[in-house]
Protein backbone atom coordinates (compact mmCIF):
# COMPACT_ATOMS: atom_id res chain seq x y z
CA UNK A 1 0.00 0.00 0.00
CA UNK A 2 1.48 3.39 -0.95
CA UNK A 3 2.52 5.70 1.87
CA UNK A 4 -0.48 7.75 3.04
CA UNK A 5 1.70 10.36 4.74
CA UNK A 6 3.62 11.34 1.64
CA UNK A 7 1.78 14.56 0.86
CA UNK A 8 3.99 17.62 0.54
CA UNK A 9 5.98 16.52 -2.47
CA UNK A 10 7.43 19.99 -3.00
CA UNK A 11 9.56 19.64 0.13
CA UNK A 12 10.95 16.30 -1.02
CA UNK A 13 12.06 17.21 -4.53
CA UNK A 14 15.71 16.64 -5.30
CA UNK A 15 17.53 18.39 -8.16
CA UNK A 16 16.30 17.25 -11.56
CA UNK A 17 18.95 15.78 -13.89
CA UNK A 18 19.49 18.01 -16.90
CA UNK A 19 20.32 14.96 -18.98
CA UNK A 20 17.37 12.95 -17.67
CA UNK A 21 13.81 12.54 -18.87
CA UNK A 22 12.81 12.18 -22.51
CA UNK A 23 12.94 14.46 -25.52
CA UNK A 24 13.03 13.99 -29.29
CA UNK A 25 14.56 16.19 -31.97
CA UNK A 26 11.92 17.48 -34.36
CA UNK A 27 8.98 16.58 -32.12
CA UNK A 28 6.87 18.11 -29.41
CA UNK A 29 6.91 15.67 -26.47
CA UNK A 30 4.18 15.69 -23.83
CA UNK A 31 2.65 13.62 -21.07
CA UNK A 32 4.73 10.74 -19.73
CA UNK A 33 4.14 7.76 -17.45
CA UNK A 34 6.61 5.06 -16.47
CA UNK A 35 6.53 1.37 -15.60
CA UNK A 36 9.26 -1.15 -14.85
CA UNK A 37 9.02 -3.84 -17.49
CA UNK A 38 9.57 -7.55 -17.27
CA UNK A 39 13.14 -6.85 -18.45
CA UNK A 40 13.86 -4.82 -15.30
CA UNK A 41 14.28 -1.60 -17.29
CA UNK A 42 12.10 1.50 -17.04
CA UNK A 43 9.71 2.18 -19.90
CA UNK A 44 8.24 5.63 -20.44
CA UNK A 45 5.07 6.09 -22.48
CA UNK A 46 4.72 9.61 -23.88
CA UNK A 47 2.96 11.59 -26.59
CA UNK A 48 4.76 13.14 -29.56
CA UNK A 49 3.77 15.06 -32.69
CA UNK A 50 5.89 16.73 -35.37
CA UNK A 51 7.09 20.30 -34.99
CA UNK A 52 5.69 21.02 -38.45
CA UNK A 53 2.43 21.42 -36.50
CA UNK A 54 1.92 24.04 -33.80
CA UNK A 55 2.48 22.74 -30.28
CA UNK A 56 -1.13 23.64 -29.46
CA UNK A 57 -3.46 22.39 -30.88
CA UNK A 58 -1.28 20.19 -33.11
CA UNK A 59 -1.64 17.28 -30.67
CA UNK A 60 -5.33 17.01 -31.47
CA UNK A 61 -4.64 15.89 -35.03
CA UNK A 62 -1.08 14.57 -35.00
CA UNK A 63 -0.21 13.01 -31.64
CA UNK A 64 0.90 9.40 -31.28
CA UNK A 65 1.87 7.46 -28.17
CA UNK A 66 5.44 6.19 -28.12
CA UNK A 67 7.63 4.11 -25.81
CA UNK A 68 11.13 5.03 -24.62
CA UNK A 69 13.45 3.09 -22.31
CA UNK A 70 16.13 3.68 -19.68
CA UNK A 71 18.16 1.58 -17.26
CA UNK A 72 17.23 3.96 -14.42
CA UNK A 73 14.11 5.97 -13.54
CA UNK A 74 15.95 9.27 -14.14
CA UNK A 75 16.86 8.47 -17.73
CA UNK A 76 17.75 9.66 -20.24
CA UNK A 77 15.07 7.69 -22.03
CA UNK A 78 15.73 6.53 -25.60
CA UNK A 79 12.96 6.21 -28.18
CA UNK A 80 12.03 2.62 -29.00
CA UNK A 81 8.79 2.49 -30.96
CA UNK A 82 5.42 3.97 -31.80
CA UNK A 83 2.93 2.17 -29.56
CA UNK A 84 -0.43 3.53 -30.76
CA UNK A 85 -0.07 4.95 -34.28
CA UNK A 86 -2.77 6.52 -36.41
CA UNK A 87 -5.04 3.82 -37.82
CA UNK A 88 -7.62 5.62 -39.95
CA UNK A 89 -10.42 8.14 -39.58
CA UNK A 90 -13.06 5.41 -39.20
CA UNK A 91 -11.72 4.49 -35.76
CA UNK A 92 -12.62 6.50 -32.68
CA UNK A 93 -8.87 6.89 -31.96
CA UNK A 94 -7.80 6.80 -35.57
CA UNK A 95 -6.19 10.23 -35.99
CA UNK A 96 -4.61 11.01 -32.61
CA UNK A 97 -3.60 9.17 -29.43
CA UNK A 98 -2.55 11.19 -26.38
CA UNK A 99 -2.54 11.31 -22.54
CA UNK A 100 -0.94 7.88 -21.92
CA UNK A 101 -1.12 6.43 -18.40
CA UNK A 102 0.54 3.03 -18.09
CA UNK A 103 -0.29 0.54 -15.30
CA UNK A 104 1.22 -2.91 -14.68
CA UNK A 105 -1.36 -5.06 -12.96
CA UNK A 106 -0.83 -8.75 -12.18
CA UNK A 107 1.59 -9.10 -15.08
CA UNK A 108 -0.69 -7.34 -17.58
CA UNK A 109 0.04 -3.88 -18.99
CA UNK A 110 -2.91 -1.48 -19.11
CA UNK A 111 -2.43 1.64 -21.21
CA UNK A 112 -5.16 4.21 -20.59
CA UNK A 113 -5.21 7.06 -23.10
CA UNK A 114 -7.21 9.63 -25.02
CA UNK A 115 -8.03 9.08 -28.69
CA UNK A 116 -9.82 11.13 -31.30
CA UNK A 117 -10.60 11.32 -35.00
CA UNK A 118 -11.94 13.57 -37.75
CA UNK A 119 -12.88 12.98 -41.41
CA UNK A 120 -10.94 15.92 -42.91
CA UNK A 121 -7.60 16.29 -44.70
CA UNK A 122 -4.27 15.90 -42.93
CA UNK A 123 -2.77 19.21 -41.79
CA UNK A 124 0.55 20.16 -43.36
CA UNK A 125 3.11 22.77 -42.44
CA UNK A 126 1.97 26.29 -43.28
CA UNK A 127 -1.69 25.52 -44.00
CA UNK A 128 -2.87 27.68 -41.09
CA UNK A 129 -4.03 24.91 -38.78
CA UNK A 130 -5.15 26.36 -35.43
CA UNK A 131 -7.85 26.44 -32.81
CA UNK A 132 -10.56 27.70 -35.18
CA UNK A 133 -9.76 25.16 -37.90
CA UNK A 134 -12.64 22.69 -38.52
CA UNK A 135 -10.18 19.81 -38.08
CA UNK A 136 -9.36 21.05 -34.59
CA UNK A 137 -13.00 21.67 -33.64
CA UNK A 138 -14.14 18.22 -34.80
CA UNK A 139 -11.17 16.44 -33.22
CA UNK A 140 -11.76 18.19 -29.89
CA UNK A 141 -15.41 17.14 -29.82
CA UNK A 142 -14.44 13.53 -30.57
CA UNK A 143 -11.98 13.13 -27.67
CA UNK A 144 -12.68 9.93 -25.74
CA UNK A 145 -10.93 7.83 -23.07
CA UNK A 146 -9.81 4.35 -24.10
CA UNK A 147 -7.68 1.38 -23.03
CA UNK A 148 -5.07 -0.72 -24.82
CA UNK A 149 -3.85 -3.98 -23.26
CA UNK A 150 -0.71 -6.10 -23.67
CA UNK A 151 0.86 -9.11 -21.99
CA UNK A 152 4.32 -7.57 -22.42
CA UNK A 153 5.65 -4.03 -22.21
CA UNK A 154 6.88 -4.66 -25.75
CA UNK A 155 3.36 -5.37 -27.01
CA UNK A 156 1.54 -6.23 -29.14
CA UNK A 157 -1.18 -3.88 -27.92
CA UNK A 158 -4.82 -4.82 -28.21
CA UNK A 159 -6.90 -1.74 -29.01
CA UNK A 160 -10.68 -1.64 -28.74
CA UNK A 161 -12.98 -0.44 -31.47
CA UNK A 162 -14.98 1.48 -28.85
CA UNK A 163 -13.85 3.89 -26.12
CA UNK A 164 -14.14 3.13 -22.41
CA UNK A 165 -15.96 6.37 -21.75
CA UNK A 166 -18.24 7.58 -24.53
CA UNK A 167 -19.88 10.97 -24.25
CA UNK A 168 -23.26 10.98 -22.53
CA UNK A 169 -25.99 13.23 -23.95
CA UNK A 170 -27.22 15.48 -21.16
CA UNK A 171 -24.31 14.64 -18.90
CA UNK A 172 -21.41 16.76 -17.70
CA UNK A 173 -19.38 14.72 -20.22
CA UNK A 174 -21.69 15.17 -23.20
CA UNK A 175 -18.99 16.92 -25.25
CA UNK A 176 -15.80 14.96 -24.49
CA UNK A 177 -13.94 12.64 -22.13
CA UNK A 178 -10.16 12.86 -21.78
CA UNK A 179 -7.07 12.82 -19.47
CA UNK A 180 -7.64 9.44 -17.77
CA UNK A 181 -6.35 9.00 -14.20
CA UNK A 182 -6.90 5.36 -13.18
CA UNK A 183 -6.45 3.67 -9.82
CA UNK A 184 -6.42 -0.10 -10.45
CA UNK A 185 -7.01 -1.99 -7.20
CA UNK A 186 -5.90 -5.42 -6.01
CA UNK A 187 -9.37 -6.90 -6.63
CA UNK A 188 -9.16 -5.80 -10.32
CA UNK A 189 -11.68 -2.99 -9.85
CA UNK A 190 -10.88 0.52 -11.03
CA UNK A 191 -11.65 4.06 -9.98
CA UNK A 192 -11.07 6.34 -12.96
CA UNK A 193 -11.01 10.13 -12.81
CA UNK A 194 -11.21 11.91 -16.13
CA UNK A 195 -11.51 15.33 -17.70
CA UNK A 196 -14.88 16.21 -19.20
CA UNK A 197 -16.82 19.01 -20.85
CA UNK A 198 -20.54 19.30 -21.52
CA UNK A 199 -22.37 20.73 -24.51
CA UNK A 200 -23.75 24.22 -23.93
CA UNK A 201 -25.75 24.84 -27.06
CA UNK A 202 -23.43 24.06 -29.96
CA UNK A 203 -20.27 24.76 -27.99
CA UNK A 204 -18.47 23.21 -25.05
CA UNK A 205 -18.67 24.37 -21.47
CA UNK A 206 -15.98 24.67 -18.83
CA UNK A 207 -13.52 21.92 -17.99
CA UNK A 208 -14.45 19.62 -15.14
CA UNK A 209 -13.35 16.33 -13.56
CA UNK A 210 -15.63 13.31 -13.42
CA UNK A 211 -15.32 9.84 -11.90
CA UNK A 212 -16.18 6.42 -13.26
CA UNK A 213 -15.86 2.93 -11.79
CA UNK A 214 -15.53 -0.61 -13.09
CA UNK A 215 -15.67 -3.92 -11.21
CA UNK A 216 -12.89 -5.18 -13.52
CA UNK A 217 -10.32 -3.22 -15.50
CA UNK A 218 -11.74 -4.61 -18.74
CA UNK A 219 -15.00 -2.75 -18.08
CA UNK A 220 -17.68 -1.68 -18.39
CA UNK A 221 -16.92 1.72 -16.87
CA UNK A 222 -19.83 3.71 -15.52
CA UNK A 223 -19.85 7.29 -14.20
CA UNK A 224 -20.52 7.17 -10.48
CA UNK A 225 -22.70 10.27 -10.22
CA UNK A 226 -24.61 12.71 -12.34
CA UNK A 227 -22.42 15.54 -11.09
CA UNK A 228 -18.66 15.93 -11.49
CA UNK A 229 -16.42 15.30 -8.49
CA UNK A 230 -14.74 18.67 -9.07
CA UNK A 231 -17.47 21.02 -10.33
CA UNK A 232 -16.00 23.83 -12.46
CA UNK A 233 -17.68 26.61 -10.50
CA UNK A 234 -15.74 25.53 -7.39
CA UNK A 235 -12.51 23.85 -8.52
CA UNK A 236 -10.57 24.71 -11.66
CA UNK A 237 -8.09 21.84 -11.93
CA UNK A 238 -6.65 19.59 -14.64
CA UNK A 239 -4.44 16.50 -15.01
CA UNK A 240 -5.28 14.54 -11.85
CA UNK A 241 -3.07 11.68 -10.68
CA UNK A 242 -4.56 9.48 -7.95
CA UNK A 243 -3.28 6.68 -5.74
CA UNK A 244 -4.67 4.58 -2.85
CA UNK A 245 -3.69 5.28 0.75
CA UNK A 246 -4.49 3.67 4.06
CA UNK A 247 -7.29 6.22 4.51
CA UNK A 248 -8.70 6.12 0.98
CA UNK A 249 -7.13 8.06 -1.87
CA UNK A 250 -4.81 10.98 -2.51
CA UNK A 251 -4.55 13.12 -5.61
CA UNK A 252 -2.24 15.70 -7.12
CA UNK A 253 -3.36 17.88 -10.01
CA UNK A 254 -2.62 21.07 -11.89
CA UNK A 255 -4.13 24.08 -10.08
CA UNK A 256 -5.26 26.15 -13.05
CA UNK A 257 -5.75 29.43 -11.16
CA UNK A 258 -3.53 28.88 -8.12
CA UNK A 259 -6.45 29.42 -5.74
CA UNK A 260 -5.92 26.08 -3.96
CA UNK A 261 -2.14 25.63 -3.66
CA UNK A 262 -1.11 29.27 -3.99
CA UNK A 263 0.72 28.99 -7.33
CA UNK A 264 -0.91 29.27 -10.74
CA UNK A 265 -0.37 25.97 -12.56
CA UNK A 266 1.37 24.57 -9.48
CA UNK A 267 0.43 21.22 -8.01
CA UNK A 268 -2.51 20.96 -5.63
CA UNK A 269 -3.22 18.09 -3.25
CA UNK A 270 -6.58 16.54 -2.37
CA UNK A 271 -7.66 13.55 -0.28
CA UNK A 272 -10.77 11.38 -0.27
CA UNK A 273 -12.13 8.50 1.76
CA UNK A 274 -14.12 7.01 -1.12
CA UNK A 275 -12.69 8.52 -4.31
CA UNK A 276 -15.89 10.47 -4.93
CA UNK A 277 -15.95 13.21 -2.31
CA UNK A 278 -12.61 15.01 -2.46
CA UNK A 279 -11.25 17.55 -0.01
CA UNK A 280 -8.53 19.84 -1.35
CA UNK A 281 -5.77 20.53 1.14
CA UNK A 282 -5.50 24.34 1.11
CA UNK A 283 -2.17 26.12 0.88
CA UNK A 284 -0.36 22.81 0.38
CA UNK A 285 1.78 22.77 -2.74
CA UNK A 286 2.40 19.29 -4.11
CA UNK A 287 4.95 20.62 -6.60
CA UNK A 288 6.04 23.89 -8.17
CA UNK A 289 6.80 25.01 -11.72
CA UNK A 290 10.13 26.27 -10.36
CA UNK A 291 12.68 23.46 -10.73
CA UNK A 292 16.16 23.01 -9.27
CA UNK A 293 18.56 21.39 -11.74
CA UNK A 294 21.52 19.21 -10.86
CA UNK A 295 23.89 21.82 -12.32
CA UNK A 296 22.89 24.21 -9.52
CA UNK A 297 20.58 26.44 -11.58
CA UNK A 298 16.92 27.20 -10.84
CA UNK A 299 14.32 27.64 -13.56
CA UNK A 300 10.62 28.47 -13.60
CA UNK A 301 9.16 26.39 -16.41
CA UNK A 302 6.73 27.81 -18.90
CA UNK A 303 4.68 24.65 -18.30
CA UNK A 304 4.96 21.80 -15.82
CA UNK A 305 1.89 19.58 -15.94
CA UNK A 306 0.50 16.07 -16.51
CA UNK A 307 2.09 14.88 -13.19
CA UNK A 308 2.83 11.17 -12.76
CA UNK A 309 4.35 9.51 -9.70
CA UNK A 310 6.50 6.40 -10.00
CA UNK A 311 5.98 4.16 -6.96
CA UNK A 312 8.62 1.64 -5.92
CA UNK A 313 8.11 -0.62 -2.90
CA UNK A 314 4.96 1.32 -2.05
CA UNK A 315 6.60 4.77 -1.99
CA UNK A 316 6.72 7.51 -4.64
CA UNK A 317 10.32 7.88 -5.78
CA UNK A 318 10.09 10.08 -8.89
CA UNK A 319 7.78 12.76 -10.24
CA UNK A 320 7.41 12.86 -14.03
CA UNK A 321 5.80 15.80 -15.79
CA UNK A 322 5.40 17.39 -19.20
CA UNK A 323 7.61 20.46 -19.39
CA UNK A 324 7.92 23.42 -21.74
CA UNK A 325 10.33 26.33 -21.85
CA UNK A 326 9.38 29.95 -22.43
CA UNK A 327 7.54 32.48 -20.25
CA UNK A 328 4.33 30.46 -20.10
CA UNK A 329 1.55 29.51 -22.48
CA UNK A 330 1.79 26.85 -25.16
CA UNK A 331 2.25 29.34 -27.99
CA UNK A 332 5.49 30.62 -26.46
CA UNK A 333 7.16 27.23 -26.07
CA UNK A 334 10.09 26.36 -28.31
CA UNK A 335 10.97 23.06 -26.62
CA UNK A 336 8.86 20.49 -24.78
CA UNK A 337 9.97 17.28 -23.09
CA UNK A 338 9.26 14.95 -20.20
CA UNK A 339 11.08 15.93 -17.03
CA UNK A 340 11.84 13.60 -14.11
CA UNK A 341 12.42 14.84 -10.56
CA UNK A 342 13.76 12.38 -7.94
CA UNK A 343 12.01 12.46 -4.57
CA UNK A 344 13.62 12.15 -1.14
CA UNK A 345 12.04 10.00 1.56
CA UNK A 346 11.85 13.03 3.87
CA UNK A 347 11.75 16.82 3.39
CA UNK A 348 15.11 18.20 2.28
Amino acid sequence: MPDATFSKLAGRMLPAPRSGGFRMEGYWVWCGSVVQGEDGRFHLFASRWPKSLPMHPGWLVGSEIVRAVSDSPEGPYRFQEIVLPARGAEYWDGRSTHNPHIVKHKGIYLLYYMGTTHPLREPVAGDGFGLEDPRCIVARSNKRVGLAVADSVFGPWRRSDAPLLPARPGGYDSYLTSNPAPCVKADDSVLLLYKARRYEGNEHGRMTIGAAAASHWSGPYEPVSEEPVFPPERFHIEDPFIWPTGDGYAMIAKDMDGTICGEKHGGMLAVSADGLRWKPVPETKAYSRTVRWDDGTVQTMGSLERPFLLFQDGKPTHLFAAAADGPGGFRHAEQTWNIVIPLADKPV
